[in-house]
């Protein structure tokens, strides 16, 4: 494996990136302010999902934070500041954060979020648009934001898609903090891990699914994105068509060769 630090990393100052194909791990590193979520680091977030996209021998991406906490969400002193925004200002932050979110989640690529300590509001929400989590024992996830006036708007979206109206809408009018356990049996979490063995765990698990078909995978997050908001039989019929569409690609055709050859 190759292990190198991305060539532009320089021009980062709130988040760290390794490349080591075929994983290429970002990490938070605002650890004195709990890796709170400002401007400046969505946009880094942002381009460092970029820099991965177009790195096509990246098969995986992980997303972690440095220090204690993996994200607390907003940066609260950014949010004061707000308040002497225009409308307009506030409408075009907010498409900031929900631009990332839905890059993250439509990455056609796979995510992991690698949790350790609080996931908290939009970075309980920034976890939870990943393909898969990883949370250590003493993490602590939780959407907090009627606590201090705020609403979870953003995350409301991805969260009630993935584990229903019902659970989403006691975790965010609440505002409570969960154990791993509990994200883990609401469906937020895929899996629990001893904080010493997480990322041991994260980078097994990332070079197993780092083997399968780009094209394959790609396509898979496609259509998941895509049937989420359909009815039934409209969401059958677009399987249907991608059904076809990946039949002929050549990673389908030489997969299709190879484990015939094999057997």
């Amino acid at each position: 494996m190759l292990i190198q630090t991305s060539p532009t990393m320089a021009s980062y100052r709130l988040i760290k990136t390794q490349l080591e194909h075929p994983i290429y791990t970002i990490t938070l590193a605002r650890p004195e302010k709990r890796n709170a979520l400002s401007p400046e680091l969505i946009a880094e977030i942002s381009s460092a999902f970029d820099e991965a996209r177009h790195d096509e021998d990246v098969r995986v991406v992980i997303l972690t934070g440095e220090g204690n906490t993996f994200c607390a969400g907003a940066d609260l002193e950014y949010i004061q500041k707000l308040s002497a925004f225009s409308a307009e200002e506030n409408l075009a932050d907010s498409r900031n954060l929900r631009d990332l979110f839905w890059k993250i989640y439509t990455f056609p690529k796979i995510v992991i979020a690698q949790v350790h300590g609080a996931a908290l509001a939009g970075g309980c929400g920034l976890a939870n648009v990943c393909d898969v989590v990883f949370a250590s024992d003493d993490s602590q996830f939780g959407y907090t934001e009627t606590l201090i006036g705020f609403i979870p708007a953003l995350v409301s979206v991805f969260l009630t898609r993935k584990i229903g109206e019902q659970h989403a809408r006691e975790l965010l009018l609440s505002a409570r903090k969960i154990t791993a356990e509990e994200a883990y049996s609401l469906g937020m979490v895929n899996a629990v891990v001893s904080c010493p063995e997480l990322e041991a765990t994260v980078k097994s698990y990332a070079l197993t699914v780092a083997k399968n078909s780009p094209t394959a995978v790609a396509l898979t997050k496609r259509l998941l994105s895509t049937i989420s908001g359909m009815g039934m039989e409209a969401a059958l019929e677009y399987a249907a068509s991608m059904n076809a569409l990946a039949r002929g690609t050549d990673d389908c055709k030489r997969g299709i060769a190879s484990f015939l050859e094999k057997k």
